[in-house]
């Protein structure tokens, strides 16, 4: 429960960070505190597996998810280091002078990157997604399996809009080195369509790590 409780946190951590300038810089870097911490309890909470990375056979899937557990962890370092860097409040007495454009360039880098790693790990696990989304209905098994399903199909099937309208292709690949924001919307519908993008990207690495699983199983 610990860690599912952890978990929970840091997605919705990640989805209050997207939204920077809706939420304020105060808020943006308080929050970014707290996900460096909830990152942290997360990796002691999962040390027997980190313990067991030298142990084993490494199948397809295994190294696909050691490679996302690694890629986030050098994603959440230069988040972090460029974030204390551009830092205006919690830590404005840390400056280095002439690291400012460069600075943001790796934490905008960082935190679209970060999002579509730790959207990507969230597919590892979403079979506890579909479960908790299915335990919303109280009808028989077999409704309570297709209606989950539907919904989050239809959460994906936005998520290819919302990826589009929200630019995130551009700041991925950097075509674009700010990010704009319409000060007049809502933040609740910029975070919902971040939540849609997220379950495209999950329900993309669920698939593929049920292919690999079976690539593996055949061999």
């Amino acid at each position: 429960m610990a860690k599912i409780l952890i978990d929970i946190c840091l997605t919705v951590s990640l989805l209050l960070l997207m939204p920077y300038s809706l939420i304020g810089e105060t808020a943006h870097e308080w929050i970014g505190m707290a996900m460096l911490v909830l990152f942290i309890v997360h990796h002691i909470l999962n040390r027997k597996w980190i313990g067991a990375l030298a142990k084993g056979r490494y199948t397809i899937f295994r190294i696909y998810q050691t490679l996302l557990v690694i890629a986030m962890l050098i994603l959440m370092l230069g988040s972090m280091i460029s974030g204390i860097l551009l830092s205006n409040h919690i830590f404005k007495a840390v400056t280095i002078a002439g690291t400012t454009i460069a600075a943001r360039q790796v934490h905008m880098f960082c935190a679209y990157w970060g999002f579509v790693v730790m959207s990507l790990h969230l597919g590892l696990h979403w079979n506890m997604v579909v479960g908790m989304v299915s335990g919303l209905f109280k009808d028989r098994y077999v409704y309570r399996r297709w209606l989950s399903r539907i919904i989050v199909l239809i959460a994906g099937i936005y998520g290819i809009y919302a990826f589009n309208k929200r630019q995130i292709g551009a700041y991925l690949l950097m075509k674009v080195h700010f990010v704009f924001y319409d000060y007049t919307e809502n933040v609740m519908f910029f975070i919902l369509d971040y939540v849609a993008v997220m379950a495209l990207i999950a329900m993309i690495s669920y698939c593929f790590s049920k292919l690999i699983k079976k690539t593996n199983y055949r061999k």
